[in-house]
């Protein structure tokens, strides 16, 4: 494990991020890990080690299973419902309320930056909270809470409702992508803040941003595939880190 960022990396973020006039954000799995919910394959334990994760996450793997899929989604809702925002949620939450152009984009599905306060986050893989009709896309309006159901309940279509989630195979929502890519090409410095790089397009938008001329700040307690088009990597997790770079330094 690396030792931790030395103090002039430190201070150098703290350089970028107090000058900046537009920062974008983008955050992955690890931030939403210390608050205690699984990553997506960290969370196949027990019975669910017998699925693929194309089997939990797929259309194909919920027409023919849709029970077995619902129930899957059903236990990672309320995963999300028990934890609760940690320090690097707050932070960003603080970073967005110092610098007024903050955008800040999630590749997960849960709500903590929400519940932490930010505004206006852009969830690139949906929203856990949400189902829609996988036949006719009507989304749930239904009486009560969708998850609810110990199965998944159907449409006035005849269709199942599903989570509102991005499966393998499916595309992002196409505005929202543009939108995002636009905000990278146009910043000022780009944070990227628990994100193994891995999952495309999300990935592309660090790119993006260093084309457009931004500064890359990589927060993670490991190096990763997001290393390569990073300016400064910081090593350690969110709510050790970003605290560390709310203005004013102290």
């Amino acid at each position: 494990m690396p030792a931790g960022p030395t103090r002039s990396e430190l201070e150098r973020a703290q350089d970028l991020i107090a000058t900046a006039k537009r920062l974008v954000c983008l955050t992955g799995a690890g931030i939403s890990a210390e608050s205690g919910i699984a990553t997506f394959r960290d969370a196949q334990s027990g019975l669910w080690t017998r699925f693929s994760p194309e089997r939990l996450a797929s259309a194909a793997g919920f027409r023919r299973d849709p029970a077995a899929v619902w129930q899957w989604y059903r236990s990672r809702y309320e995963a999300v419902c028990r934890a609760q925002p940690n320090r690097g949620h707050q932070s960003l939450t603080c970073l967005q309320q110092a610098i007024p152009a903050c955008q800040v984009i999630t590749q997960n599905v849960d709500d903590l930056h929400e519940r932490a306060g930010t505004t206006a986050v852009w969830h690139l893989h949906g929203d856990i909270a949400r189902c829609h009709c996988l036949t006719c896309r009507r989304p749930w309006t239904g009486v009560g809470n969708v998850w609810d159901h110990d199965r998944p309940p159907a449409c006035a279509c005849g269709g199942l409702y599903r989570p509102s989630v991005v499966w393998f195979g499916e595309t992002l929502n196409m505005e929202l992508w543009r939108q995002s890519v636009q905000a990278a090409r146009q910043c000022d410095v780009m944070l990227v803040v628990g994100t193994s790089g891995l999952v495309t397009p999300a990935a592309d938008l660090p790119c993006q941003a260093q084309a457009g001329g931004a500064a890359v700040v990589n927060v993670n307690p490991e190096a990763t595939e997001i290393a390569r088009p990073v300016d400064l990597w910081l090593a350690g997790s969110a709510s050790e880190i970003l605290p560390q770079l709310l203005p004013p330094y102290g």
